[in-house]
């Protein structure tokens, strides 16, 4: 019996977490509504479970390590689901110094869009440019292979977009 309580807990908050997580990440997204839809779910999972593990008669340490256990591996699986399945866009800004036609021949070569600026630093008097790049989440580590490619050294920030409109999304 004690068994059987451990594992509901521990599956019930890992389905709760990861509802949890999926639901920050779309509501920084501004997709209210799917969020809501998710947080409805989230809690009413915890609700029925928490009330479960607090209110049995069966008194072990065992209850609270697996609703713990549950939490962590809910959250470990809810950031695996959200980089996966919650496609977002990100923007990428590149500052380099060295192999600028190449590094923009095979961007642009594999369908990303980049706008170019000249640039100074500041130190050293040395002139660079600043790529700047718009894309889906998923094609990040395919940009990124590329200019380290051609610049192991490129400075790059990479930010999460809310909103985008117009232009080249690769």
């Amino acid at each position: 019996m004690l068994l059987l309580i451990c594992l509901k807990i521990f599956f019930a908050r890992i389905i709760d977490v990861s509802l949890g997580s999926i639901r920050t990440i779309l509501m920084v997204k501004g997709q209210a509504k799917r969020a809501s839809i998710i947080a409805f779910f989230e809690v009413f999972i915890w609700f029925i479970i928490a009330k479960e593990a607090l209110n049995t008669e069966i008194k072990s340490l065992l209850i609270p390590v697996f609703y713990a256990g549950g939490y962590a591996t809910g959250t470990l699986l809810g950031i695996f689901i959200s980089d996966r399945f919650v496609n977002g866009i990100v923007g990428l800004q590149v500052i380099i110094d060295k192999n600028l036609d190449k590094i923009l021949k095979e961007l642009r070569d594999n369908g990303f869009g980049i706008s170019i600026i000249d640039l100074k630093n500041a130190y050293e008097g040395k002139k660079k440019k600043m790529l700047i790049m718009q894309l889906n989440q998923k094609s990040l580590n395919q940009a990124i292979k590329i200019i380290k490619k051609h610049d192991a050294n490129a400075f790059m920030i990479i930010n999460e977009t809310k909103y985008v409109q117009n232009g080249l999304i690769k």
